[in-house]
């Protein structure tokens, strides 16, 4: 009996002692960070904005080769979805080649633009905000790509969007587009001729996103793509 009333005054005494920490203590002794554990802001930023150099020029660099785009079914830049028609009663005529042509200047005018887009990117990159640094290197795995875009999308299709126009012109996409649709035009009652330069844009700029995507994707997953001490270090946490 003596036996049982003293383990039970132990036990009493041992849980007033937890209750006398204050939460915070507590706290402390749960989130303590372990040695060696801890990432500064700067590391965090600084790793960020070194993913996205790196998706960038890589992205830019496969993209700007020849076909990058016209060769990968997951960008390649189609006729817009208010041509189709457009493109159906053209090929049901024998205006095909036409069609085609059209096609392939489009997708060669994205390649001939993406040789121009890494220095617009990196740009962007450098005065990406620290704010939402933890929440970019704890997000999915394309968190970074988001981010960047979300804040850059508007800027870059501005600046974009000339380089675009020249490409265009030289890879002879606005002659063929013109004839593509000039010929539609003479056998439609309903008049079609969408902003090819916009949407040319549009379909560049989310190829390039998606292409960098890829690449993060990469640098989270596999440490062999972590081509740093910075990116072993802020990554392989």
């Amino acid at each position: 009996m003596k036996n049982w009333v003293l383990l039970f005054a132990l036990s009493v005494i041992g849980t007033f002692s937890v209750q006398a920490q204050s939460p915070l203590d507590l706290l402390k002794k749960v989130t303590k960070p372990k040695s060696g554990d801890s990432l500064s802001t700067n590391d965090i930023a600084s790793g960020l904005k070194e993913a996205l150099s790196n998706g960038v020029t890589k992205g830019t660099s496969k993209l700007s080769a020849v076909d990058g785009f016209l060769k990968d079914a997951a960008i390649k830049i189609l006729l817009p979805p208010e041509a189709e028609k457009v493109e159906k009663t053209l090929r049901g005529i024998g205006l095909g080649k036409q069609v085609d042509d059209a096609i392939v200047s489009m997708n060669h005018a994205a390649e001939d633009a993406a040789k121009s887009a890494a220095p617009i990117f990196l740009n962007a990159i450098k005065g990406m905000s620290i704010t939402d640094a933890w929440g970019i290197l704890k997000g999915g795995d394309t968190a970074a790509t988001a981010y960047l875009r979300s804040k850059t999308n508007a800027s870059l299709t501005e600046a974009f969007k000339p380089v675009i126009d020249q490409s265009l012109a030289k890879t002879g996409a606005t002659k063929y587009w013109n004839t593509l649709f000039s010929s539609y035009n003479k056998f439609s009652f309903k008049k079609i001729n969408p902003d090819l330069s916009s949407y040319v844009t549009e379909k560049a700029l989310s190829g390039i996103f998606y292409e960098v995507a890829l690449q993060e994707t990469q640098i989270r997953k596999d440490p062999v793509a972590r081509t740093s001490d910075l990116l072993q270090k802020v990554f392989g946490k």
